[in-house]
């Protein structure tokens, strides 16, 4: 598909959900800037697979855990496209550790890529959106969000957090012609993960969902297209849950 004219900023996109999101959007027509920390091939990679469908890439990367790097991301993508039409904010941080045994620092860093990155950038591509009276906010939570994780709080608490700034995005902008959503994805399995997982731990995550298995990048990616679609224009603030039924 030729590029639809519009564009869209994922981060965390290097590989697994954020991967999936590039490459589905790529293929409904948007221009996609590709957002990594540190694993810069794999976002090229990227970047040549959704370019075979037609639309402009742009590889940026940068720490989105850090609010300089966050407004230079914007900022490039939106030099690059013109605009950012559509924010997908999916770059995230899951450290297991004792909530006792974290240093502030440590708490700190997943609430500043988990949560305040969303925050920092959704700053910075909203102008666009209002001038435009069109824009998508798609943010990830996770189960985490739901239903909590023992040695994951700081998680736990960024994720409640991207849930409120959503729903208060959606009051603020909606009238404004841009919806802001949450996804939650549950029990997803990512290719390196997948493999490196044992049997016995797979099995164990299997178990808990009604539907018998675990889900994949493009199951969530699915969602996201659908809230960034003509088709999704009346879904605002809301979550979406894609987790099999292991949360309802």
């Amino acid at each position: 598909m030729a590029a639809n004219g519009k564009s869209a900023l994922i981060t965390g996109a290097g590989k697994n959900i954020g991967r999936a999101c590039v490459l589905g959007l790529a293929e409904d027509g948007f221009n996609v800037a590709i957002n990594g920390s540190s694993d810069r091939a794999a976002c090229e990679s990227v970047a040549k697979e959704a370019a075979s469908f037609g639309v402009k890439t742009l590889v940026v990367m940068g720490d989105v855990g850090k609010p300089d790097e966050c407004r230079r991301i914007a900022a490039e993508a939106i030099k690059a496209f013109g605009a950012v039409d559509a924010l997908l904010n999916n770059a995230a941080l899951r450290p297991n550790k004792p909530f006792l045994e974290m240093t502030d620092a440590e708490w700190q860093r997943v609430i500043d890529v988990d949560m305040n990155a969303a925050v920092w950038l959704s700053r910075a591509c909203l102008p666009g959106m209002v001038k435009k009276g069109w824009g998508r906010i798609v943010n990830f939570a996770g189960m985490n969000a739901i239903h909590g994780h023992a040695g994951r709080a700081p998680v736990s608490v960024a994720k409640h957090g991207i849930w409120g700034l959503s729903k208060a995005l959606a009051m603020e902008f909606g009238p404004k012609g841009i919806t802001t959503n949450t996804i939650s994805p549950g029990p997803i399995a990512p290719d390196a993960e997948e493999k490196n997982a044992s049997a016995q731990a797979r099995q164990q995550t299997v178990a808990k969902v009604p539907l018998g298995r675990m889900g994949t990048p493009i199951e969530v990616a699915a969602a996201a297209r659908l809230l960034i679609s003509e088709g999704g224009a009346y879904i605002n603030g809301q979550m979406i849950q894609v987790n099999g039924g292991a949360a309802t």
